[in-house]
């Protein structure tokens, strides 16, 4: 045997047996340590990874809930909708995609690839937001990896414009951004559900868990608002403003019984199913948040005070002079020298003298207890956002001249609600509601503020005012007594009145008798060649009252008078 032979055939040496059995030793032992590692001390982080490239929990969006009128009509729904959701390196992943997606996008593919770029670390990126089922399904069926589709709802608004401040709208997450959609936004958008899927490892859903939780609808809202009254205040206020040539316009209409308000439209508006329709001067509900001196409009609460507290007769006739009266370094002026008149006469010809003269016998205090009992310088509490509280100062800070303007309605501001809820107490015999926008479960008791019979005594006043020869006269709707009140008041701007600029105010009732309807018209800068509140706002006034009379089913209180009797025989006896 040679001695190659006999070297091939001998044993390893024991040093190479050893070398290699600590190898494999070593390798075992740094195989069971990396497994401990992944096993032990690594599992919950990569399971957690895991778990984020396999199991996903779907947010399950809830159905916003509805706001709709007194009968029931529209104002909010909520449509189902689908968006779009991409996980960006899935898609990185897959170039081919890209163009075909982008095409879908409406952009360039180089556009998307930076979008999806830029956020390469996120596992949740939108690429279209609110679209129809049926364009989502388009980008469904690409089958691009990491792109899904994810339910949710799309607010609409039928009454658009017309009720847009009352309702506000929701931004695209549907959060309530104004009106009733923001005031009652927790009640309305539910809670949101749940759903834990596994998914392949192109994105696909292959599996349900047993982790599902249902989203609960949010609650629907009912409104005080008639949607056919709503309709017709709008249209009669934006065709006002527009004849006008007006910066703007409020009207409320309100049940002075329940305190609902049952139409609140405002101009300047906009459409809140377009956002980019949705301009701050548009979307102000002026009727809450804007407060305004009433001028004239004013008159009527002071006289109901000063008859309430005994500091006037009824019978009261005031010497108003050549039509001016000067309190300290003020001189109050009217329109027309008045001479001597009543009660009636001085609201029929709305004479701010004879206002003055009352406003400085009853006293500082006592105007300002008496506007404050009408709830003058207090939020209404209507139900919507933004209210503002409007200005009464404390009567320390009075002085001859505040008492004397106060009476006919300066240094002294409300909102369109304040105005609509004082005179709603004279409409209800002397009882003020509470007004709401929201339709209540139990009915909360009216405030007393003046007696039964004052309220009355001061409606048959304010029925001179809408008569022939009175400020409103063109406020009169047939068939119907009237009763109201004119106000032609300077605008006011940091502290100083602008010239040549006026609000045109009417505020009224009806049946007279036993008011069912409250109304109140305000044409803000009337650039027209009027801008009276009784030739301005008061036939704006006549055409809202006279439809929704109709609409109400109101009787007629006021019958056409009769012929005499000599001439409905001459007539019956005439030949055709």
């Amino acid at each position: 045997m040679s001695a190659a032979v006999r070297l091939r055939a001998s044993p390893p040496s024991a040093w190479r047996r050893r070398a290699v059995l600590a190898f494999l030793c070593g390798f075992a032992a740094l195989v069971l340590a990396r497994a401990f590692y992944l096993q032990v001390v690594e599992n919950e982080f990569l399971t957690r990874e895991g778990n984020k490239r396999q199991l996903r929990t779907l947010v399950l969006q809830a159905n916003r809930g509805a706001i709709r009128d007194r009968n029931g009509a529209p104002l909010a729904l909520s449509a189902p909708v689908d968006s779009i959701w991409v996980v960006p390196s899935d898609l990185l992943g897959a170039p081919p995609y890209l163009t075909a997606m982008a095409r879908l996008l409406n952009i360039a593919p180089g556009e998307l690839k930076n979008f999806l770029s830029e956020r390469a670390d996120r596992q949740f990126v939108y690429l279209k937001r609110q679209i129809d089922p049926d364009e989502a399904k388009r980008f469904l069926l690409l089958g691009a990896p990491g792109v899904f589709a994810q339910r949710e709802y799309r607010r609409y608004y039928p009454a658009g414009e017309v009720a847009a401040q009352v309702v506000g709208f929701c931004d695209i997450d549907g959060k309530g951004q104004e009106g009733i959609e923001a005031a009652q936004d927790e009640a309305l958008r539910g809670i949101p559900g749940s759903r834990r899927v596994i998914r392949d490892r192109a994105g696909r859903v292959v599996e349900d868990t047993a982790d599902y939780t249902e989203a609960q609808p949010g609650r629907e809202v009912r409104l005080t608002l008639d949607l056919r009254l709503q309709y017709l205040a709008y249209r009669e206020l934006k065709r006002a403003v527009e004849e006008n040539h007006a910066r703007g316009g409020i009207v409320v209409l309100a049940d002075p019984r329940s305190g609902d308000i049952l139409a609140l439209a405002n101009q300047p508006s906009y459409n809140p199913n377009r956002p980019d329709d949705r301009d701050s001067q548009g979307v102000r509900d002026r009727a809450v948040t804007d407060s305004f001196e009433p001028g004239s409009t004013i008159k009527p609460l002071l006289i109901s005070q000063a008859l309430d507290r005994g500091a006037i007769d009824p019978a009261l006739r005031i010497d108003t002079g050549p039509g001016y009266f000067k309190v300290g370094a003020l001189t109050v002026h009217d329109v027309h020298p008045n001479g001597v008149v009543d009660l009636a006469e001085l609201l029929s010809k709305s004479s701010n003298v004879g206002a003055a003269k009352i406003g400085l016998t009853m006293g500082a205090e006592a105007v300002w207890a008496g506007y404050q009992r009408f709830g003058l310088g207090e939020p209404v509490g209507v139900g919507l956002p933004g209210e503002a509280p409007g200005v009464l100062r404390n009567w320390h800070e009075w002085g001859q001249i505040a008492t004397a303007t106060a009476a006919y309605g300066y240094g002294v501001a409300a909102t369109a609600l304040q105005m609509v809820r004082a005179y709603s107490a004279i409409a209800n015999d002397g009882l003020m509601p509470q007004l709401s926008i929201l339709q209540r479960t139990r009915e909360i008791p009216p405030q007393r503020v003046i007696t039964a019979a004052t309220a009355r005594e001061v409606r048959a006043l304010l029925e001179g005012v809408v008569a022939p020869g009175g400020t409103a006269a063109q406020a009169a709707v047939a068939g119907y007594r009237v009763a109201g009140k004119t106000g032609t008041v300077r605008k006011n701007a940091n502290g100083s009145y602008l010239d040549g600029q006026y609000n045109a105010v009417f505020v009224g009732m009806l049946p007279a008798a036993a008011p069912r309807l409250v109304g109140f018209v305000m044409i803000e800068d009337p650039a027209g060649r009027d801008y009276y509140g009784g030739s301005v706002a008061g036939p704006v006034f006549a055409r809202i009252m006279q439809g929704a009379a109709r609409l109400l089913q109101i009787p007629p209180d006021a019958m056409p008078p009769q012929a005499p009797a000599t001439t409905v025989a001459a007539l019956a006896g005439a030949q055709p």
